[in-house]
Formats: structure tokens, C-alpha cells, sequence
């Protein structure tokens, strides 16, 4: 890890858009039977299917401890678009413990960005003790890729983070002002960290985040961009459900709004399937342990079609084998005419707390 004084966006770095070409995709292996049901065998079968589907439009790397590799490595067969490396982790999230990858404008040469990571709150609140491991993988990876990497000064995982790639940010107030993550830090400092260190003029901030998100309201899970000027937004109609005065929140924050580029906003709704709740066999198999996190039966579950990957030609989405998934999935496409949307089953990965977006990260 190369030290700066200077974040990398006042020295012309800037993070594209997750619609620019990639040259591969991260992911991390699921293990913890304190998070993964039954040992986290479904979670890995569903990892498995997730990186398949990447792997038909771009390049797959897979990190995994030296206990699974071997494992690991025999689930892809002879899958050469999928590479297993030795990668130890506390958790499997990709999105919020790998580099966030920016690009210079003159060069075009990477930089890997190292995010502070506390397990979603740290000591106070985070989901586990330790993350020294998950605090180590962007580290590794920049190394692994050759690629400076840089240390931010401040806690924030990529799954909080959307960007249009031309100089505008996304992300929610419930999130980044949360007191587990940077108390010393007021919204202002916030907002010119993002901008100085992702090379953006402006931030757009939406109040909230899913209802019972347990990564404080992540946007990656409720809102997204399709295209400069336009986002995708998880929406429901059902004015009884705790989502929709959420949802309705964000509406209201994003219409009237412009981008860094000052072209007004276009919002589209995309619904959300379910609600949906952890059935009590699914509680069972998790092991009970002290770590933080929590597991029980009639739990609601985060569950969300924005947390899809746009990879290259291919959109990689969740399916909840829920009556929106059509629903969902024809609106991408409308959305996305020039890409092939492949729908994978994304319960498993939504009982440990995320999903698809959230367990991948891309490298440009």
C-alpha cells in the first residue's frame, strides 16, 4: 500500500461506472456457520452459481482460506473464467471489503482504494469480532493485481457507494451519518472525502436505506444507477409496509434533483418482491455464537432486486422465486436493452445479509 497525503481524486482519479468495461470480478468465499446455514454449503452452492453466471461476460477471481480451497476449486470444475486463489477473510463480502478501483483520466492507470472496514459499527455495534482478516483483503488484492493501492482516512464499505462514473455519488444519510461508522466526521466532511478520494463533484444523499438492512441502510441495496441522469429505485405501493414511507422518502429526496453534470434526474421504480422472512428450518441451521450477529426464525430479510452486478454484457440479478421476479427482471431489461439479464436464485445469499452486488466487486 503506497502512502499519499493527497487523496486520489485531487490527483485525477476518478471511479467509473459499474457499465464500463471490466477486466474482472472479485468475489469471496462463504464459510462462517454463525452467518451461512448448514455450514454454508447452500451459501457456496449459490456463490458458485453467481460466479458462473459473471464468468460468461468477464473474468472471475475467488478468494478463499486454505481450509476450502481445495473444495473451492473442485465446485468450478474446469471453469477457466473462474480463478481460485488462497485468500483468507472473516466473511465473504466482497463488496464491502475489496478495493474500490479508480481510474486516472490522463493515464488511465488504477488505483486500489483501501477503505477503513469495522464490520459494519465496530466494537458498538458491528455484525462480528474480529474483521482484522476482511480489513486486510483490499490490501492483498492490489498486491495480487499489481495495482497501487491507497488507505483512506475514514470508515466506509463500497456497498454504501454508487456512482455514475461522471462525477456524481450516491448513497443514504442512514448509512454514512450512522455514529458507528465516523462520529468525528459531520455530513460535510463526509461529502468531500467522497468527492476527494472517488474524483466526484456532487453527492446525492437519499434518507434511508431497505427497512431491517442490517448494514445501516447500504445503497447498493436500495437504489442505483442505470445510466448518467437515471436511477433505479426499490419501490413499493403497499402503504402498510415500514418500506414505503422509506421508499417514498427517496423519491421525494432524488425528484428536482441534477447530477454533477446538471441533468435532471430520471427515477425509474423497481418493485420489491416479498416481503420475505427467514423460515424457522433456516434459523436452525445457523450455529448460535457471541460474535454479534443475529439469526432467528420470522426475521424479516433484506431482500432487494437492485443488488444486481452490471458485468460487460450481463446483468446479474437475484431471484427470490417470488411472483415480482418476472416483474423485476423485464423492467432490467427494458432498462438495459444491450445486455442480457441472467437471473440466479439469491435467497441463500440474502439470509446471510446481502446479495449479488454485495458479495462481487469489479475491477475496471
Amino acid at each position: 500500500m503506497i502512502p499519499s497525503p493527497t487523496p486520489p481524486g485531487l490527483r485525477g482519479y476518478r471511479m467509473p461506472a459499474e457499465w464500463a468495461p471490466q477486466s474482472q470480478v472479485w468475489m469471496l468465499w462463504p464459510e462462517r456457520p454463525d452467518n451461512w446455514r448448514l455450514g454454508a454449503k447452500p451459501a457456496q452452492q449459490a456463490f458458485v452459481e453467481v460466479a458462473r453466471a459473471i464468468s460468461r461476460f468477464t473474468p472471475v477471481t475467488l478468494g478463499v482460506s486454505a481450509q476450502q480451497y481445495r473444495h473451492a476449486r473442485t465446485c468450478f470444475g474446469m471453469d477457466a473464467n473462474v480463478r481460485v486463489v488462497e485468500l483468507s477473510s472473516n466473511d465473504a463480502w466482497m463488496r464491502d471489503v475489496g478495493p474500490t478501483f479508480v481510474r486516472h483520466g490522463e493515464s488511465g492507470g488504477l488505483l486500489g482504494i483501501d477503505w477503513q472496514f469495522n464490520a459494519w459499527g465496530g466494537l458498538h455495534s458491528g455484525l462480528y469480532f474480529p474483521w482484522d482478516r476482511d480489513d486486510e483483503v483490499a490490501d492483498k488484492i492490489v498486491s495480487l493485481t499489481g495495482t497501487p493501492g491507497q488507505r483512506a482516512d475514514f470508515v466506509l464499505e463500497g456497498g454504501a457507494i454508487h456512482v455514475d462514473g461522471e462525477g456524481t455519488v450516491l448513497t443514504t444519510e442512514e448509512c454514512l451519518l450512522h455514529p458507528n461508522r465516523n462520529p468525528q466526521l459531520s455530513k460535510a466532511d463526509i461529502e468531500r472525502r467522497l468527492c476527494d478520494w472517488l474524483g466526484a463533484e456532487k453527492v446525492l444523499w437519499i434518507p434511508e436505506g431497505i427497512f431491517e438492512d442490517e448494514t445501516d441502510g447500504h445503497i447498493d441495496n436500495m437504489a442505483c444507477f442505470i445510466r448518467p441522469g437515471e436511477i433505479a429505485l426499490a419501490w413499493t405501493d403497499d402503504e402498510s409496509d415500514p418500506q414505503y414511507a422509506r421508499s417514498q422518502a427517496a423519491l421525494a429526496a432524488l425528484q428536482g434533483q441534477t447530477d454533477a453534470c446538471g441533468r435532471l434526474l430520471t427515477v425509474h421504480k423497481l418493485p420489491l418482491p416479498g416481503p420475505l422472512y427467514m423460515t424457522a428450518e433456516e434459523a436452525a441451521g445457523v450455529d448460535p455464537d457471541s460474535s454479534g450477529m443475529s439469526r432467528a426464525a420470522g426475521d424479516r430479510l433484506a431482500g432487494s432486486y437492485i443488488n444486481f452486478l452490471i458485468s460487460n454484457g450481463g446483468i446479474i440479478m437475484p431471484a427470490f422465486d417470488d411472483p415480482m421476479d418476472t416483474v423485476a427482471c423485464a423492467c432490467v431489461q427494458e432498462w438495459f436493452p444491450e445486455h442480457e439479464v441472467v437471473m440466479v436464485p439469491g435467497r441463500e445469499i440474502l439470509l446471510g445479509g446481502g446479495n449479488i452486488h454485495c458479495i462481487t466487486q469489479q475491477q475496471p
